[in-house]
């Protein structure tokens, strides 16, 4: 079988991983993955308008299914390829506590959060400190990325000195790489569970078929829960 090549839109919680896994994918198969990263409302919006790309990898469940019955997407080619975790994290080791009560001290005048309305992993922050009790508290620091990568950035660059991040973004190999972090309890937010679906322009392409397969094989599940997601 000739190699194809497939573009894959790419929420921006999941970068890591699936570069690795793109890697692992073209030795295995010489199929080459071409990765466009960013928020999932964004993509949800230039998939309607035409955009080119053949698989989305999303960071919710809600988007792939409403592409998929807005006809979109192929139908039945949905599938869960990773249930994401929160983290509130900072760049500073020992300024964030393992039980999170840094969130209700007066220890930092800003705090970094996606957009709730394009990100899930912004709507999963906003909806825990609904939960916790401290909405009104925090909002005045808020600092809004476009997407969690540039959330992310705030907190790398040391811009803001807390935030909410995906997991996957501070974690490696099964550990925190460096600063410090809660990871959020699940029960305080909707379920991160993030779907694949295969577009209606990858229908024909056998890389994309290729690539969904592979997502469900081992090699890629071992890449996937390296990176903290369950």
């Amino acid at each position: 079988m000739q190699a194809a090549q497939v573009n894959v839109a790419v929420a921006a919680n999941f970068a890591a991983p699936m570069q690795k896994i793109a890697q692992a994918f073209e030795q295995e198969t010489g199929h080459q993955a071409v990765l466009s990263l960013g928020s999932t409302g964004h993509f949800y919006a230039q998939i309607r308008n035409g955009a080119p790309f053949q698989i989305l990898l999303a960071a919710d469940d809600e988007t792939p299914a409403k592409i998929e019955k807005e006809g979109f997407g192929v139908a039945g080619s949905r599938f869960t390829y990773a249930i994401g975790k929160l983290v509130v994290w900072s760049k500073r080791p020992g300024f964030v506590d393992d039980k999170g009560d840094i969130l209700r001290s007066a220890h930092f005048q800003r705090i970094a959060i996606a957009n709730p309305k394009l990100a899930p992993y912004g709507a999963a922050a906003l909806e825990a400190v609904t939960q916790l009790g401290i909405l009104q508290a925090l909002q005045p620091k808020w600092v809004q990325g476009e997407n969690i990568a540039q959330t992310y950035q705030f907190l790398a660059t040391e811009n803001v000195p807390l935030g909410f991040v995906a997991l996957s973004q501070v974690m490696a190999n099964g550990k925190i790489t460096h600063g410090s972090a809660w990871i959020v309890p699940s029960h305080l937010h909707a379920p991160l569970q993030q779907d694949a679906i295969l577009l209606n322009k990858g229908i024909d392409n056998p890389a994309a078929r290729a690539l969904l397969h592979f997502l469900r094989s081992d090699r890629a599940k071992l890449l996937i829960r390296s990176y903290g997601y369950a």
